[in-house]
């Protein structure tokens, strides 16, 4: 199938890329920075997910996985998170090819947690992905979210890198422990190939966080 995911040079969506590359679909990658996937079935584009204009024509898209975003603690992370994923599925998942949208939402979406505008940004992602599941199920596709808990990615290195954080941010978890990137690809990857009949809903991939609780008798 051609994919197309946005955020690719790094992270979870580079993990995303080889992925999809592994099972031998045609990946294209848009990213403000460069990607250094080597493979003759990926074609990368640096771009700006805020600013339309910079968009490349990709035809006939048939797996679309919203991934970039950031968490810069200001009103970026709305045009970002949500803005540009929005103007990405208008121009590339709103069409009849269209067979799987996957969008990036986090638990912060559910919790409120993290800082102000990097929630509203994924808050507005589980709303967004329920309407456009209404909009693309006439051509009989789904449209779904993600929302990981921590995952061990370079925009977390400093907490990684950290011994008494990492160990902090483990003990929020059942599982004492994050994702990684790999991970939360095969997911990605199973939402919007294997999946057929899952649609506007969100998948919370966080180890157990929003399960964890202190029970007091």
């Amino acid at each position: 199938m051609r994919v197309l995911i946005t955020g690719t040079s790094r992270g979870i969506g580079r993990a995303t890329a080889e992925k999809f590359l592994k099972q031998g679909h045609s990946v294209f990658g848009i990213d403000i920075e460069a990607s250094a996937i080597n493979s003759s079935n990926y074609e990368h584009y640096c771009a700006d997910v805020r600013f339309p204009a910079q968009f490349p024509d990709i035809e006939d898209t048939e797996i679309l996985v919203n991934n970039a975003g950031v968490q810069l603690m200001c009103m970026d992370d709305i045009d970002i998170n949500l803005k540009g994923m929005i103007y990405v599925t208008q121009k590339y998942g709103l069409q009849k090819n269209i067979k799987s949208i996957v969008n990036m939402a986090s638990t912060s979406a559910h919790n409120g947690a993290e800082f102000p505008e990097y929630a509203a940004s994924k808050g507005g992602v589980l709303a967004y992905t329920k309407n456009i599941a209404q909009s693309v199920a006439q051509w009989g596709a789904t449209c779904n979210s993600i929302s990981p808990g921590g995952v061990l990615t370079e925009s977390n290195q400093h907490i990684i890198s950290d011994s008494k954080l990492l160990e902090a941010v483990y003990n929020e978890t059942l599982l004492g422990k994050w994702a990684a990137v790999e991970e939360i690809a095969e997911w990605i990857y199973f939402m919007s190939v294997i999946n057929k009949s899952m649609t506007g809903q969100d998948i919370i991939i966080d180890n157990g966080e929003l399960a964890k609780f202190n029970f007091i008798w």
